[in-house]
């Protein structure tokens, strides 16, 4: 910032500009995710009933964009790469002026690198590449490959912007307790610098979610199974919420509420799971039965589907890379919030 002030010699006008000092970042006093993580590891029995239903909203809508997991995360590993492109070039550009083009040119599609990253058959990566561009998800236009994203509903993140700040502010409370941030950050804060600076934050986000899909895709063997899995999950998650865990370990919560065999609480239903998620009834039950025989249910005599103790191992795996990815989101989210207010 500056200002100028004007001086008059005879008929000449010197315009003299002084500069206000820029004020650097102290680099020692930025936000490490490595502290983010630690936070969320000692406050991850009161984290995982936020957390948990964050994440079900996003692969809700996921799903729901094309019916189809595979497709969205084709779109999605196109415009990372593009993200990946401005990132590499210096380019920042924020909410509004990422989505006023409908049209993003993307790299062109390689359909045996996308196969081979998304661990998707070479054949049913060509054909649904093909059935997005009869939808017109996809364009091939000169020598351009274009993603236009008005031939589907909701493109803008505006809600899983909202409820990303909202868990980041909540977050951010827990490492003022810890130590780790002088004050907490209100979600508006937060909000405001992932628009300002979207094509950053959301590479980062992005960052977060594929290897969160792909990882559960292998634990699961599909992501249908995945959602219906994690419903019955987040069911748990929101009756632990129901009861002062404050003082309980990791380990403890996780037994009690998510891998033991006895629950005091009950299961949900395939309506229910059907109703949320927006995948057929009919796939839904012929998903819950493939669970059922490889113990990642059980099922009551209400017909009620809740957890088991099996496969945890796996679970966690996935969810601990997801956690170390979230903690990075966060630093960096925190640390452009912090000094952009400076």
């Amino acid at each position: 910032m500056g200002f100028v002030y004007l001086l008059e010699c005879s008929f000449w006008v010197i315009i003299k500009k002084i500069y206000m000092p820029v004020i650097l970042p102290e680099v020692s006093k930025q936000i490490r995710s490595e502290d983010i993580r630690e936070v969320i590891e000692k406050n991850f029995v009161s984290i995982m009933p936020v957390w948990a239903p964050l994440q079900l909203a996003w692969v809700n809508k996921v799903y729901r964009t094309f019916h189809d997991y595979e497709k969205f995360m084709i779109i999605m590993h196109l415009l990372m790469n593009t993200f990946e492109t401005y990132s590499k070039n210096f380019v920042k550009l924020n909410y509004d002026e990422y989505f006023d083009q409908n049209e993003v040119e993307v790299k062109i599609i390689n359909v045996m690198e996308i196969s081979k990253s998304l661990n998707i058959a070479k054949e049913t990566a060509r054909r649904k590449i093909n059935e997005l561009e009869e939808i017109g998800a996809i364009k091939r236009i000169d020598k351009k490959i274009i993603v236009d994203r008005k031939t589907w509903t909701s493109i803008k993140p505006d809600e899983t912007i909202k409820r990303m700040t909202r868990f980041l502010s909540t977050l951010s409370n827990m490492c003022v307790n810890e130590g780790i941030i002088l004050e907490p950050i209100s979600s508006e804060s937060l909000t405001k610098t992932s628009k300002e600076y979207f094509s950053f934050v959301w590479k980062l986000y992005y960052e977060m979610q594929m290897p969160m899909l792909l990882g559960f895709k292998k634990v699961y063997g599909d992501l249908e199974s995945f959602h219906v899995h994690g419903i019955c999950l987040v069911n748990h998650a929101l009756n632990s919420k129901k009861n002062d865990n404050s003082e309980m370990s990791k380990e403890f919560y996780l037994e009690k509420y998510f891998f033991a065999d006895e629950k005091d609480f009950s299961g949900i239903n395939a309506m229910s799971i059907s109703e949320i998620t927006g995948i057929p009834r009919a796939t839904v039950i012929r998903k819950l039965n493939r669970l059922l025989k490889e113990k990642f249910l059980k099922i009551d005599e209400k017909k009620h589907y809740s957890l088991t103790g099996f496969h945890a191992k796996k679970i966690l795996s996935v969810q601990k890379n997801t956690l170390d990815n979230l903690s990075n989101l966060a630093a960096r989210i925190y640390n452009l919030s912090l000094m952009k207010d400076n």
